[in-house]
């Protein structure tokens, strides 16, 4: 029997791990967790009423993968959308105001947040001629060669600081966005991509419509996804194990733990941090622990806060809103989890969740819980005017939150794989290399799963 060792119990491990089980019906795959629970950075918490996310708050269905994932474990009926004003309704603070975004071509006609040359240069962007530079590029760089200044300072800003809380001046756009690249290399145009884009969706769809892509997310929360996994393994879990050394065994592979912990199997598959990866094959291939270890990662807190419905002068009617991180301001955003989701507060509450830290604020950090909450109070009074204390108030600290592919990150990537051409059966995945979002380690997961499982058939074929 094959015997496939994963380590990481976070979403790229438990989907990798339930796809290795529907391909090799007669494998052992065993997932090894550091924590003690399954989730990684997805963890659902339920204190007092409220239902707070300390990681990610949902997954767009612009990429199907996440909710065929929860409709094939049975999750189809606890599938939850965004409310409509919260797909509609989103805001920048901006000169400390909350000005709603564009989400329609009249009211991005008529928005105060660009010029008239700005509107002109995003409104003619289809029709001008890609003049693609050598090498990498940064997002920054790439917006404001086809966007310009002004949609690069206000609008890109944002959006990257919403997705990788990261520095769009520091980050590859190929690696980060690689859909915006290949739009413009494919299709001339950022513009001209995104309707091809559309329209195959439609026809794959059979729908007509021009629906954007909605939130979703579990009547439970995140964690009932990955709990759906786990529920679904043939071989449970293994949780509170520090993996500290991945070795060869002879023709096996051989994974230590903290204490005497240990297990042998025909392939590993590292789905933990790149730091933790790096830490593991540190014995094995400095070189190849050295080009993982050198991905960076930013620090992010939550600040989740309830109030009073009565307690917030503002509708809330909507997501919630960005700053761009050029304003180093001490929250980076707040989503209003309860109009994106109804039933994550109490009856007569509501919950709302500040992000701070980031690329260029993660001193934050090291702030203790009141020093955090009272920023967060400032910003919130500035934003919708709420004066009175919060009624309830939960701290996440991630140290290592979100990897950053700066520039250069496809080429690393490359080489870590030419590098794991000598390992044969070993593997690594997580949001580490192609994508940071659920949707992409979800993804990702089921293309190392079709690897993993070819592997096998192939060194079973030999032996036979």
């Amino acid at each position: 029997m094959t015997r496939i060792l994963i380590i990481g119990g976070g979403i790229s491990g438990l989907s990798l791990a339930y796809r290795l089980q529907e391909q090799l019906a007669d494998a052992e795959v065993l997932v090894l967790e550091r924590s003690s629970r399954p989730g990684g950075t997805i963890e659902t918490v339920r204190r007092d009423g409220f239902t707070i996310e300390a990681g990610p708050n949902g997954f767009p269905d612009n990429n199907p993968s996440t909710l065929d994932l929860a409709r094939e474990v049975g999750l189809a009926d606890l599938l939850q959308s965004a409310s409509d004003s919260a797909s509609k309704h989103r805001f920048l603070l901006l000169d400390e105001r909350l000005r709603m975004l564009p989400s329609g071509m009249a009211s991005f006609l008529v928005s105060p947040l660009l010029s008239w040359y700005a509107k002109y240069r995003i409104l003619s962007e289809r029709y001008r001629r890609p003049l693609v530079p050598i090498g990498d590029e940064s997002i920054d760089a790439f917006a404001r060669r086809r966007l310009g200044d002004e949609v690069a300072d206000t609008f890109v800003d944002a959006f990257v600081t919403g997705i990788l809380a990261g520095d769009s001046k520091l980050l590859s756009v190929r690696a980060s966005f690689p859909r915006l690249a290949n739009w413009e290399r494919d299709h001339g145009s950022i513009f001209g991509g995104m309707a091809h884009a559309r329209r195959l969706r439609r026809a794959e769809s059979g729908s007509t419509t021009k629906r954007a892509g909605k939130m979703w997310s579990f009547q439970g929360g995140l964690s009932s996804l990955t709990g759906a996994l786990v529920e679904r393994f043939r071989t449970a879990p293994i949780f509170g194990v520090t993996v500290r050394r991945v070795s060869r065994d002879g023709p096996q592979w051989r994974v230590e733990a903290e204490g005497r912990d240990a297990w042998t199997a025909d392939a590993v598959a590292l789905c933990c941090p790149a730091y933790r990866q790096a830490e593991a094959l540190a014995d094995l291939d400095p070189t190849l622990a050295e080009s993982i270890g050198a991905i960076p990662y930013n620090r992010v807190a939550v600040v989740a806060v309830g109030y009073r419905r009565e307690d917030v002068p503002h509708s809330l009617d909507g997501f919630g809103y960005l700053s761009p991180q050029r304003t180093r301001r001490d929250v980076l955003g707040v989503q209003w989890c309860s109009s994106i989701y109804p039933g994550r507060a109490p009856e007569g509450m509501v919950l709302l969740r500040a992000m701070c830290g980031g690329w260029h604020r993660g001193e934050m950090l090291d702030w203790d819980d009141d020093r955090l909450v009272a920023a967060v109070r400032a910003e919130l009074a500035v934003s919708v005017g709420v004066k009175e204390p919060p009624r309830f108030v939960h701290v996440v600290r991630w140290q290592k939150a979100i990897p950053q592919y700066q520039l250069g990150h496809l080429d690393r990537v490359a080489a870590i794989e030419a590098r794991l051409a000598v390992h044969p059966g070993l593997f690594v995945g997580g949001n580490s290399y192609r994508g940071v979002a659920l949707n992409d380690c979800v993804e990702q997961s089921g293309l190392l799963a079709a690897r993993i499982a070819a592997w096998a058939q192939s060194a079973r074929s030999v032996q036979d």
